[in-house]
Formats: C-alpha cells, sequence, structure tokens
C-alpha cells in the first residue's frame, strides 16, 4: 500500500497480526489503541500500523 493511503476496518474484518504474536495499532473514535484493546471495546477504526 502506499504511505498516504488510509485503511479502515471493522472490528470483525481485523486480522490478526502473525497469530496473535504480533500487534496491530489503531486510531478509533475511542482514541488509540492496540488491536487486543479494540477487540476488547469492539470498535474499528483506521490501521496506523503493524507491529510483528
Amino acid at each position: 500500500s502506499r504511505p498516504g493511503r488510509r485503511v479502515y476496518s471493522k472490528i470483525k474484518e481485523l486480522p490478526r497480526v502473525y497469530s496473535g504474536l504480533g500487534v496491530s495499532i489503531l486510531s478509533t473514535p475511542r482514541g488509540v489503541m492496540s488491536d487486543v484493546e479494540a477487540r476488547a471495546a469492539n470498535v474499528g477504526g483506521e490501521v496506523l500500523c503493524r507491529v510483528f
């Protein structure tokens, strides 16, 4: 993807990074949080980066 391309993900479409060994950072309406926190809060948002 291009660096300027915005990628949004619904909570049900958010893939696990390396089967849970990595983490995705999301910008949600409730603030910036990890994919684990977003799943617990049941919110989706813009995927900022993935760390693995």
